[in-house]
């Protein structure tokens, strides 16, 4: 059984799922967009580590990491409240220091097959190199962007699978499922990339570097 996503780019469905479950399984919820404008929402984090751009919040459940968050600065320092939240708050804060830190955490399955594809090629992005949306396209065999776009919109672990390595074929593309290119998402990807000291090429230059 297969499953269709957009733009005809397809993988292979676990038995006894419909596509139907599947796409239900794969979506992100933002039940807590809202009160991540309030520092009150710090409440559904297990942890929260402070960085450079403002913070990073953890969501743990039955002892995985079920998804790491970017938080705006008026996020305070949480401790973290279970065993993964620690180790997920240990390995980010190691990363902010050394951006070659190879993160090893358990994490809660995510995902579609095609968006499992797509995360597993940005993982082997080199740090300090960027690819685009196409490019990762190419090397899992789906001739739609906007698609591997969509994936990395829905990845449930940035940093683990580092998205901000990825970018459109003109310039910075979005981050996070944010295009704003002066907002707070698009400045932790700019954050990111210089953090693991990405050059641009000379024709994302200004996209890229403001």
């Amino acid at each position: 059984m297969t499953e269709h996503t957009a733009f005809g780019c397809r993988g292979p469905l676990p038995a006894g799922a419909s596509v139907g479950q599947k796409k239900v399984a794969a979506a992100r919820p933002r039940v807590y967009t809202a009160a991540m404008k309030t520092q009150q929402g710090s409440d559904i984090f297990s942890a929260i580590v402070a960085a450079p751009f403002g913070a990073i919040g953890v969501r743990t459940e039955d002892g995985k990491v079920r998804e790491l968050v970017y938080l705006p600065p008026h996020f305070h320092e949480k401790d973290p409240q279970d065993a993964a939240a620690e180790q997920a708050a240990q390995q980010v804060g190691r990363y902010l220091l050394d951006p070659d830190f190879a993160f090893s955490l358990p994490l809660v399955e995510a995902g579609t097959a095609f968006q499992r594809r797509v995360w597993d090629a940005i993982g082997a992005i080199p740090r300090g190199s960027v690819r685009t949306y196409g490019q990762v396209g190419r090397l899992i065999g789906c001739k739609a962007p906007r698609a591997v776009g969509q994936a990395c919109g829905a990845n449930w672990f940035p940093l683990v699978v580092p998205c901000h390595r990825v970018t459109a074929a003109g310039g910075l593309g979005g981050f996070s499922n944010h295009d704003d290119e002066n907002g707070f998402h698009l400045a932790v990807k700019r954050w990111l990339l210089r953090h693991e000291g990405a050059t641009a090429s000379p024709w994302q230059q200004q996209a890229i570097w403001p």
